[in-house]
């Protein structure tokens, strides 16, 4: 009997699927990242203070890129990389990371987790200069692994939340690398994405609620899409006036200003409006065809 039961368990063990595989991890950096001098202790999670409270990375000295595919037979050829917010402090890894990248993948776009340096390294200029230079570098670097995922580099785009949103800011709108090449990758590619996708997005505007000087548009800027909440904390008049400033200069942007959300909902499902931007910025994707078939893939590190 011992041996049919044996021959029945290990008949079933083959005939189940294969767990599904882990995305896979990239270093940003073939050694260290630039500007680190200075040891701050083990990256680690900060502890939880409820069951279903939101997962913060913290201590991060090795930035990566985990990189989420969608099928191969719905793969559209757009690729996005997520920044979480989190006050430049941490990183909200989860509602508003990899919950983010699931969200991409059934869209049929590659969706790419950057896990960008944080908290705020001393004496930087600007002070979130270690952060850009991450994503700066995850943007050529994703355009040129562009064969092995079957992506098309000009559909190379960002998404970012709060601080994230910021970055995403800071990414699209700085023409000059902040950091010396350090291989084939900076040489040959550009790090400046073709469209970009801000949620609640931070630190925009002065005192007066202007755009800040340093976030320079002009017609060449990528697209825009932005989502934010009118009871928001951190101002929805950053998110206004870089949709007004790209409107003027005739970059094709939209603005989703919700009646209520508060802040840092990221993918959470809640009753307020807000809830349903992750929608309205699908809509927009595929208004712009960045949700079509994708393009035949070509070694190019052209932006456009």
């Amino acid at each position: 009997m011992s041996r049919v039961w044996f021959a029945l368990v290990f008949a079933l063990a083959l005939a189940l699927p294969a767990r599904g595989e882990e995305p896979p991890v990239v270093k940003l950096w073939p050694g260290k990242a630039p500007g680190e001098t200075k040891d701050i202790g083990a990256e680690k999670f900060l502890e939880q203070k409820e069951p279903n409270d939101v997962k913060r990375l913290g201590n991060v000295s090795e930035p990566t890129i985990t990189i989420y595919s969608p099928p191969k037979d719905k793969n559209t050829g757009t690729v996005v990389v997520v920044a979480p917010g989190g006050g430049y402090s941490i990183l909200a890894i989860e509602h508003e990371g990899s919950d983010v990248c699931a969200w991409l993948n059934k869209l049929g776009v590659t969706a790419v987790l950057l896990k960008y340096r944080v908290p705020k390294r001393d004496a930087q200029t600007p002070e979130n200069l270690a952060m850009v230079q991450d994503a700066q570098r995850a943007i050529s670097l994703v355009r040129s692994r562009q064969k092995e995922l079957g992506i098309d580099p000009t559909r190379v785009g960002m998404l970012g939340f709060s601080a994230g949103g910021h970055l995403t800011a800071c990414t699209a709108l700085t023409k000059k690398r902040m950091y010396d090449a350090v291989d084939k990758a900076d040489e040959v590619f550009s790090h400046e994405p073709n469209f970009a996708i801000l949620v609640y997005p931070a630190y925009l505007t002065d005192k007066q609620g202007k755009l800040k000087p340093e976030y320079e548009v002009k017609p060449d800027s990528p697209p825009m899409f932005f989502a934010h909440s009118s009871d928001d904390p951190v101002t929805s008049e950053g998110s206004v006036a870089l949709y007004m400033a790209l409107t003027k200069n005739k970059v094709p942007s939209e603005l989703h200003l919700y009646a209520s959300g508060g802040h840092g909902y990221g993918m959470k499902k809640t009753s307020h409006p807000s809830a349903t931007w992750p929608d309205r910025a699908g809509d927009w994707l595929k208004a712009r065809g960045l949700l079509d078939q994708p393009k035949p893939p070509t070694e190019t590190g052209n932006k456009k």
